[in-house]
């Protein structure tokens, strides 16, 4: 079968696909190694090689020879697996260069790095071998996909079942114990907080801080060493890698997926006058946006924005996530700040962009999934349902309208005596957001969230109306101030049971809609059994217990991680709650699901009940078109008011009974099945949700 068309990004001056823009970085040859670097505005670049040991030492200094596209190059024998080495960069003062013939630099293509005694970081030559041993991707489908989003340190740092030399790393995220809890809770996918090497800001330094989170990259191909064992540490970088394939082939032998935050909208080097490690001291213009007069055009709010524009800057992305999908064998990428890297020459977004079309049409990332943060902090920055076709997008406005029926709403309610909107907009939202994404995409290009690593954990959500930030050294100005968030009478924490019992039901509530949804679940790691950071909605920057998982449970913590654990069972049983498709009105659309509304006598919602703010009850019906698992149909009930409601079932063709599979109502996941039939009355609770298998 012929590949795709790709000749549209070839034009018109050689385009980010450019043959010229091949095998940059170092490759070992029957001469050594030859190290290709690209700059058009340098007029001279120069190799420095380091000894082994003392890596301030020079060794040698080699000139690199200007060829075709901009690319300089020089081969050397000196450039051999572990060897240390950076580049020197010189050229005209112009509007937007920044050379200093002085500074050291990355190769923006090494594969691994160290740190100086003066704290410089060189690049190293690795070797990249490992036997994967027959292992292969797990390649889950769409619609049984189930993001879990969590940080590699966070992860298993305090895990009792994990071994101490392994808390916090690699090997310890794969450990044995860590992917029992994966499987048992019954997650696919685990979406990594950013490993590519990173640094913390020299203001947090300052601040006696430090950058846990890692969107502040240094290089785009080395995994973050501070994450690896130390045996990987002392072993270098090649050890370092070893260790993180080693992950990888171990939750792939599990049948997990490992996803990648990636962060291509900035680097490191934050604004001018930042650090100039890499790609300032090689091209300025090239590789960051700029005015005519040399001013960043800063879009992301870090500082820096990578100009991807410029034909070397989105190969460098293509680059990386080339290498980071085969040689790492890594099953899909979370693009940050997504918005920046669909900008043009002139800063305006575009999904034709040549590198998010190259990005779906490239033959070496097909399989990826390719999820977008469709936004960022530019004049036009918000772009969810923007991205076309092939993409995955997260979804904030479902994430907003669903805080919004279960906390704000009830919130407000109790103040004005109703809730300020009707049930419509969120059941819009749980259908699968047709109103975000086109036909043609269909529910699963939202990936649906609650919560997310920035933001309130779900806990806090439930037990903080406002932030609590002030341990960030930024006198709470930073994090977001509109959380759509109710603490249900008490900010923080407390001992009144009978508010504890209500944040413990809008937490199930949040859970049941976010797994019960149309769409890509997307849960963060922690809020399947509470996890709390104290009201802290911006905790970047604390790498310390308050953001390592604790894995010492309250009873209520191990109901709430069982209700999600039942929750993530009937997703699975039931594929009328994840179709691939929307359904058509009146045509029979495979893998769909044909969706019926009804209010709580069981008839037929009416125009007018859809928004009426005094009525936030619910019937939802849904069965499947299979095409390959058999015919389903499922019904959940949602009530979003604080008082109790009988709901009666609702007559349908061929149905014989409703049977009971979950309550948000139950404290602990009910065992065994009871059932109804149409016509029966169902005592609702209040703000509850319950839902049946309809047989």
């Amino acid at each position: 079968m012929a590949g795709p068309d790709l000749s549209s990004v070839l034009a018109p001056a050689g385009g980010l696909l450019d043959s010229r823009l091949d095998d940059l970085g170092v490759r070992m040859g029957p001469d050594g190694g030859t190290l290709r670097v690209w700059s058009g505005s340098a007029d001279a670049i120069e190799l420095v090689v380091f000894d082994d040991v003392d890596l301030d030492w020079a060794i040698e200094r080699l000139p690199l020879v200007r060829g075709e596209g901009d690319v300089w190059s020089v081969t050397t024998p000196l450039l051999r697996p572990g060897a240390r080495y950076a580049v020197r960069a010189d050229g005209p003062h112009a509007p937007g260069n920044t050379f200093n013939r002085e500074s050291l630099l990355l190769d923006p293509y090494a594969r691994g790095l160290v740190t100086s005694g003066f704290g410089d970081h060189r690049a190293v030559v690795v070797d990249g071998g490992f036997d994967w041993g027959g292992v292969g991707k797990p390649a889950i489908p769409l619609d049984r996909t189930v993001v879990y989003e969590g940080h590699v340190k966070g992860l298993s740092k305090r895990h009792p079942g994990v071994p101490p030399a392994l808390h916090g790393t690699y090997a310890g995220l794969a450990h044995p114990a860590m992917i029992e809890h994966f499987l048992s809770l019954g997650i696919t996918s685990i979406e990594l907080l950013p490993v590519h090497a990173f640094a913390t800001e020299p203001r947090l330094l300052q601040l006696g801080l430090t950058n846990y989170w890692g969107y502040n990259t240094l290089n785009f191909f080395s995994p973050h060493a501070a994450y690896a064992t130390e045996d990987s540490r002392r072993g270098g970088p090649e050890a370092v890698l070893r260790e993180f394939k080693g992950m990888v082939r171990l939750l792939h032998e599990a049948g997990l997926e490992v996803i990648l935050d990636v962060v291509y909208n900035h680097t490191a080097e934050e604004g001018l006058g930042g650090p100039r490690t890499s790609l300032r001291g090689l091209d300025n213009r090239g590789y960051y946006r700029q005015t005519d007069e040399g001013a960043y055009i800063d879009v992301t709010g870090c500082g820096n924005s990578v100009n991807t524009a410029s034909d070397a800057a989105a190969r460098l992305v293509i680059d990386s996530l080339r290498y980071w999908a085969n040689d790492v064998q890594i099953d899909g990428f979370r693009f940050d700040l997504a918005a920046t890297l669909g900008r043009d020459a002139a800063h305006t977004f575009t999904p034709q962009h040549p590198l998010l079309r190259a990005i779906l049409d490239d033959p070496q990332l097909a399989g990826a999934k390719k999820i977008a943060e469709p936004w960022d902090v530019g004049m036009g920055g918000w772009q969810t349902g923007n991205f076309g076709t092939g993409w995955m997008e997260w979804n904030d406005r479902y994430r907003d309208r669903v805080r919004n029926f279960w906390l704000s709403d009830i919130d407000y309610a109790r103040r004005a005596d109703t809730a300020p909107v009707g049930i419509g907009g969120f059941a819009t939202r749980l259908a699968g957001s047709s109103n975000t994404f086109s036909a043609e995409r269909g529910p699963l290009a939202g990936v649906n969230f609650v919560t997310a690593h920035d933001g309130f954990t779900l806990r806090d959500l439930v037990s903080y109306d406002v932030k609590h930030n002030l341990g960030n050294g930024e006198q709470g100005r930073d994090g977001a101030d509109t959380n759509r968030s109710f603490n249900h009478g008490i900010e923080g924490k407390t001992d009144d049971e009978r508010i504890l019992a209500a944040r413990r039901k809008a937490m199930r509530n949040l859970l049941g809609t976010l797994l019960l949804s149309a769409g890509i679940p997307m849960l963060t790691a922690g809020d399947e059994f509470g996890r709390t950071q104290r009201g802290n909605n911006n905790a970047y920057c604390h790498d310390s217990a308050l953001t390592w998982l604790s894995w010492e449970h309250a009873p209520w913590q191990k109901d709430l991680l069982a209700h999600v654990r039942r929750l993530l069972q009937l997703r699975r049983e039931n594929p009328a709650l994840r179709p691939i498709r929307f359904a058509r009105l009146g045509e029979h659309t495979p893998s769909a699901s044909v969706m019926e509304w009804f209010d709580h006598d069981g008839r037929t919602m009416s125009s007018e009940l859809w928004t009426n703010p005094a009525h936030r009850t619910l019937q939802y019906v849904a069965s499947s078109t299979p095409e390959e698992e058999a015919f389903n149909r499922i019904l959940l009930m949602i009530h979003g008011d604080e008082t109790p409601i009988d709901v009666t079932l609702p007559e349908l063709p061929d149905a014989v009974r409703f049977v009971s599979l979950w309550s948000s109502a139950d404290e602990r996941p009910r065992d065994g099945e009871v059932g109804y039939v149409a016509g029966d009355v169902v005592a609702l609770a209040p703000t509850s949700m319950h839902l049946f298998r309809v047989e």
